[in-house]
């Protein structure tokens, strides 16, 4: 074994062994003024590519995103929450909810679920404010998300739900930018 192989099996040992002590699954996503402690983004991404691709496989039409640039990118940390939220909800309100009997087929159940259940912890705890000084801020997060909605609508309803889990790594990696260790 290489010096670059022994110290990257090393780091890896690590970052394994610091990840499961105690103490340090406080992780938290902080979205503006909203803050949703105990996630472990890690499981988040070891679930969604338990099932990407089979998912992905099923996707026929690669010159479409739902998850443009202009809906994730220049987000401000205020409007932050008030974006994820939506698309958390939209995601177990539409995606999981329509997706989860064809997943089942697949034998990604254990994985979907995961993902699925906490997409809906942390929406839960998402608490967007309701304050009039925030309300530019929120509309302006809407309008980011209504265009997500309506790429979604665009498309076919089976081909829109493919598309749209498939494209969960994209959610992911923009919240991500959010995580606090």
């Amino acid at each position: 074994m290489s010096s670059a192989q022994q110290t990257l099996s090393c780091l890896s040992f690590l970052l394994l062994v610091w990840n499961q002590m105690p103490g340090f699954q406080g992780h938290e996503l902080r979205f503006g003024p909203c803050r949703v402690e105990g996630v472990v983004l890690s499981e988040l991404w070891e679930a969604f590519w338990a099932a990407k691709s089979t998912v992905q496989n099923q996707d026929d039409i690669t010159s479409v995103r739902l998850l443009k640039p202009q809906i994730l990118q220049d987000v401000s940390d205020a409007e932050s929450c008030y974006l994820v939220h939506s698309l958390l909800k939209f995601y177990l309100n539409t995606v999981f909810k329509n997706y989860h009997s064809k997943i089942a087929k697949f034998k990604t159940l254990k994985s979907f679920s995961s993902l699925a259940n906490n997409f809906l912890v942390i929406a839960s705890k998402l608490q967007p404010s309701k304050d009039k000084d925030m309300l530019s801020i929120s509309e302006s997060a809407h309008r980011r998300f209504m265009l997500f909605c309506r790429a979604f609508k665009q498309m076919d309803t089976e081909a829109a739900l493919v598309k749209a889990f498939g494209e969960v790594d994209i959610l992911l990696t923009w919240m991500q930018k959010f995580y606090q260790l």
